[in-house]
């Protein structure tokens, strides 16, 4: 499914989101279970991104086996090792002009598709599918630099506990942080029920055995040890950048506000290579 029913903001009232309403909760009423079934393949499906970027010379394709299957890897560059995890709908792809730059600095790139996304194996997606993902890639690593991590990523960043992370800098382009009040409130104006996106949620919790509820990327990001950096465009419409200028509360986090980019060219921008470069810097 598009990020849109994920991060949209639109408030406006429709006929369609009236018919969904209705539709949506009569469904549930009559055929709870079959209901539960198509609003899991309707929420967890994520839509194919357009892959509009040429693959750089020299980049290295391999699959990498982890708990949710095999997920295709992209590799480029030489020396300390960056990973680059996409977000919602999104793919590597996304991530091949900055894995140019990285590797031209003298560090390798190591981006990864999610389950259910790009050429990874699995049809569905959710946060504790990309946590099994993630921390799969990094038991593969005898270190890492850092990571950079883009929308639902990053989310799904801040949740993981893996040891490679510990200490590790981090760069967050356009995050989710306060997830749950992002996705509600689209949910709730796209006029679907409430009660059975919740039985949704609740069946991915039993799935995982996981407390689905637990997951909170802001208050995670506060208990980080390591820098944060954030850039984040000041006119996303998917992702609140006002969340994110609430999130220098925390000390070790520094905010770069873009214009112009929205949530996904930011990817390519200088900015973001120049809040890379300083980070890389800081290392030495």
């Amino acid at each position: 499914m598009s990020s849109k029913i994920y991060f949209g903001n639109n408030n406006r009232f429709s006929f369609r989101r009236g018919a969904l309403s209705v539709a949506s909760r009569l469904h549930y009423k009559i055929a709870p279970k079959q209901a539960v079934k198509t609003a899991r393949r309707l929420f967890l499906t994520p839509a194919k991104g357009r892959e509009s970027n040429p693959m750089p010379e020299g980049m290295v394709v391999e699959t990498t086996s982890t708990a949710q299957g095999n997920m295709m890897t992209y590799k480029l560059g030489s020396g300390p090792t960056w990973v680059l995890t996409h977000g919602w709908s999104g793919s590597s792809n996304q991530f091949f002009p900055l894995m140019e730059y990285i590797a031209e600095v003298g560090y390798t790139a190591l981006a990864y598709d999610h389950p259910g996304h790009g050429k990874s194996e699995g049809k569905e997606g959710s946060i504790p599918a990309f946590l099994n993902a993630l921390d799969g890639i990094l038991n593969q690593q005898e270190t890492i630099e850092g990571v950079l991590a883009h929308s639902m990523g990053g989310s799904t960043l801040l949740e993981s506990e893996h040891p490679a992370l510990q200490g590790k800098p981090i760069i967050l382009v356009a995050p989710v942080l306060k997830y749950w009040d992002n996705l509600f409130g689209t949910i709730e104006a796209s006029g679907y029920s409430i009660k059975l996106f919740k039985e949704v949620i609740a069946s991915v919790g039993r799935e995982y055995n996981v407390r689905i509820e637990d997951i909170d990327p802001f208050v995670k990001l506060g208990k980080r040890q390591s820098p944060v950096v954030i850039v984040h465009d000041k006119g996303d419409r998917f992702a609140p950048f006002e969340v994110s200028k609430e999130a220098t509360i925390y000390d070790h986090v520094t905010l770069v506000e873009t214009e112009g980019l929205g949530h996904g060219r930011v990817l390519k921008s200088e900015s973001l290579k120049e809040a890379f470069s300083d980070v890389a810097r800081s290392l030495n």
